[in-house]
């Protein structure tokens, strides 16, 4: 009986050893939060407030989802309508389009 409460604690601190051991990247943000944030520092604005922008802007279309451009520094905003996906490129720090695709 001792002998089997033995294991269980070896086994128990084994365990919290292994977790201890996780390097630190593994427990960092994902990669798309670090992007958003380091946009935020170099000026860009919130991808939330430039979606509620985007989305008022956009009647008729559905919102699909967005992508962030670090190197020109431009959020890219997918939109459906009709079976058509449309892109629009918004610059990060105003807002404003910078150029569009699609539909």
């Amino acid at each position: 009986m001792a002998a089997v409460v033995f294991v269980r604690c070896v086994l128990s601190w084994l365990a919290i050893a292994a977790l201890w051991s996780i390097p630190a990247d593994a427990q960092r943000r994902p990669p798309d939060q670090d992007r958003a944030r380091e946009a935020m520092r170099m000026g860009a604005r919130p991808l939330r407030d430039i979606q509620q922008q985007w989305r008022q802007g956009m009647p008729g279309y559905d919102y699909l989802g967005s992508d962030y451009d670090a190197n020109a520094g431009n959020y890219r905003l997918k939109f459906l309508r009709d079976g058509s996906v449309s892109w629009v490129d918004v610059d990060g720090r105003t807002g404003r389009e910078v150029g569009r695709s699609g539909h």
